[in-house]
């Protein structure tokens, strides 16, 4: 395979991993050590904010007047959709039964996770949408009680419109804590006595790597970092479209990566010379993420042939990847790894961000080698059932009992035995 990198990434996802991990696991031992107290201090020092952990019903209903109407609308049209595709998920999987072998039945069954912890950033921007995609998702599958949680700004709190938006989509709890000390108040249950069995939602590495250090003793929902997006282009691609994706996603952070993967040296030139002008342009605190993020972790990657440049994006396996040619339909039956896919230049990774539908919570750092972003399933568990007539028993418990001697586990065979002796007495079976 021959590419050529006319821009190659300084960093990668995981630069700077060490360091984080040393931070969020202090962190973590002394609010589990010290509870709600030394969860509260770290919202005082790190987020400037004195108050309750636990939004009032007065705090919300005072967010919810600040909220224009024009907002509210674009908010349950975001919500509309994003509930709509989640049931169309919770329907595409059933509970049945089904016989095996005569009398042997087996099934499954669905039972949605007790307690649900939603992580909602609200420090550098405020994500509305990642309310919506995570606690409306929840509720869709049949969680009993979700916690929600976001960074306050001050003493001003957490921003209206994302209580507002927490609320609408039926968080049952919102704590006024961002940062590692909301994901370690979700996980150890501090001020609500109930711990989150499953943690969901995007962040910054430090709210990633809580996520994933607190793994096994709750859920989560994915192993994730910085947001990344790749865009897949060929001659027919619109360079200033193109340009303006990969900032649309550099926006997020200086640690979140850009690439283009492009069989043409053209668009590659054009959208390189374009960049510095379209980051130029954002305001301040978008333009100051976006400039550190592509000096640092974009790239831009020219290949020979569309079949390389499906390799090539393969092996980032990207959180969010579009693809802007000529050969759309080729490109969609052959990618494998991606976290979210948008086909044309007719749809934007923005669109799924923030109220297409689908849902924007999906894995970074090459996850998407292995899983596919947050679903309502996510939210399930999938059980299994069994149950057997006592003549059954004649054929399993033979079998069973002949496998496990193999095995050399003599008590479990001695517990299809006792069985073949109560229901078959003065049988010969084996």
């Amino acid at each position: 395979m021959t590419i050529t990198y006319v821009k190659k990434a300084e960093k990668t996802p995981q630069t700077g991993s060490d360091e984080t991990r040393n931070i969020v696991a202090d962190m973590l031992a002394k609010i589990e050590a010290g509870g709600e107290d030394v969860a509260l201090a770290y919202g005082r020092d790190l987020d400037g904010y004195a108050g309750d952990a636990i939004v009032s019903d007065e705090v919300i209903a005072a967010a919810a007047a600040t909220v224009s109407p024009q907002l509210k609308d674009d908010i349950q049209f975001a919500y509309d959709r994003v509930t709509k595709f989640a049931k169309a998920q919770l329907a595409s999987v059933n509970e049945f039964e089904t016989e095996l072998s005569p009398g042997l039945w087996a099934g499954q069954k669905l039972i949605p996770i007790e307690t649900a912890g939603c992580y909602v950033p609200g420090g550098r921007y405020a994500h509305v949408a990642s309310a919506i995609m995570s606690i409306a998702t929840a509720k869709v599958a049949g969680v009993e009680h979700v916690v929600a949680c976001t960074a306050p700004h001050g003493n001003e709190g957490p921003n209206p419109a994302i209580i507002y938006a927490m609320n609408l989509c039926g968080a049952d709890t919102i704590l006024s804590l961002g940062g590692v000390q909301g994901i370690a108040s979700m996980a150890y249950g501090l001020f609500t006595g109930k711990p989150a069995r499953l943690l969901v939602g995007p962040g910054n590495r430090f709210v990633a790597e809580a996520k994933r250090m607190l793994y096994g003793r709750v859920g989560i929902d994915m192993f994730a970092g910085p947001t990344e997006i790749a865009v897949i282009a060929d001659e027919t691609a619109d360079a200033a479209v193109v340009a303006e994706d990969l900032v649309s996603q550099a926006e997020h952070g200086p640690d979140s990566p850009a690439w283009l993967i492009t069989t043409s040296r053209q668009l590659a030139d054009d959208v390189m010379a374009r960049m510095d002008r379209h980051i130029n342009a954002l305001p301040e605190t978008a333009r100051n993420a976006a400039t550190v993020a592509w000096r640092d972790y974009g790239e831009v990657i020219l290949c020979d042939s569309d079949e390389e440049a499906a390799q090539v994006s393969d092996e980032y396996a990207a959180e969010h990847l579009e693809i802007h040619t000529n050969k759309d339909e080729w490109y969609t039956a052959r990618l494998k790894n991606y976290g979210s896919l948008f086909i044309g230049e007719e749809t934007t990774v923005t669109y799924g961000d923030k109220c297409s539908g689908t849902n924007h919570i999906l894995p970074t750092k090459g996850a998407a080698h292995y899983t596919g972003g947050l679903s309502v399933h996510k939210f399930l568990k999938i059980v299994t059932t069994q149950r057997m007539t006592k003549e059954a028993n004649r054929e399993v418990g033979q079998a069973a009992a002949r496998i496990s001697r193999l095995e050399g586990m003599e008590g479990h065979a001695r517990a299809a035995d006792v069985r073949l002796r109560k229901y078959f007495p003065g049988e010969n079976l084996g």
